[in-house]
């Protein structure tokens, strides 16, 4: 019996980049029409690599800088979920540029709450797993400054709860803007302990 099992919902890609920087304060994400995704995630960006120094996300399991696999090599965010964020932060847009983005799409509900494990997979057979929710930080704020001033302050409290997710490659492949990915969730109970 298959472990995961392909839902009916499907999200198109809108957009696509990556950020190719260390240079938090930028934190530019130039868009893409298509993006080659390896076992490494996207040769060159800043989040590639088959392993990472940990970081304050997991704090609670490694000290800071331990080697660790790499889950975050993409930032995936739904574009209603933007949205949702423009109107708390009281700006009309916001450029996914400017995100710590690697993709956006639009077609799923509450994105950011998918489950973990999950996969999304594209038309090229390019398949990623989500980890987990993305949470909110200051860096996206910083970029944000250039293009809303003040307002840029509250993305951090506006993006809680609709960051989008981390993931990994889990099959490599190509993916394109209009690209339709199909989601698979893991077949299990919600755990209740």
């Amino acid at each position: 019996m298959p472990a995961l099992k392909p839902t009916q919902y499907t999200a198109e890609i809108v957009w696509l980049g990556a950020v190719m920087t260390g240079d938090r304060k930028d934190l530019m994400a130039p868009a893409r029409n298509t993006l080659e995704l390896t076992f490494e995630g996207v040769a060159d960006a800043f989040h590639a690599g088959l392993t990472r120094p940990s970081c304050s996300r997991v704090k609670s399991q490694y000290p800071r800088d331990t080697p660790i696999k790499n889950e975050r090599q993409l930032s995936i965010i739904s574009q209603e979920e933007i949205d949702q964020i423009a109107a708390v932060m009281g700006v009309d847009t916001l450029d996914p540029s400017r995100l710590g983005a690697t993709m956006v799409i639009k077609g799923i509900a509450d994105f950011s709450h998918v489950p973990p494990s999950s996969r999304l997979q594209a038309p090229s057979g390019a398949t990623v797993t989500v980890d987990m929710e993305n949470r909110p930080c200051q860096f996206p704020a910083i970029s944000l400054k250039v293009d809303h001033g003040d307002n840029a302050k509250t993305f951090k409290s506006a993006a809680k709860d609709r960051r989008g997710v981390t993931a990994w490659v889990a099959a490599e492949g190509r993916v394109r803007i209009g690209d339709v990915l199909t989601l698979h969730i893991p077949d299990q109970p919600a755990w209740a302990p």
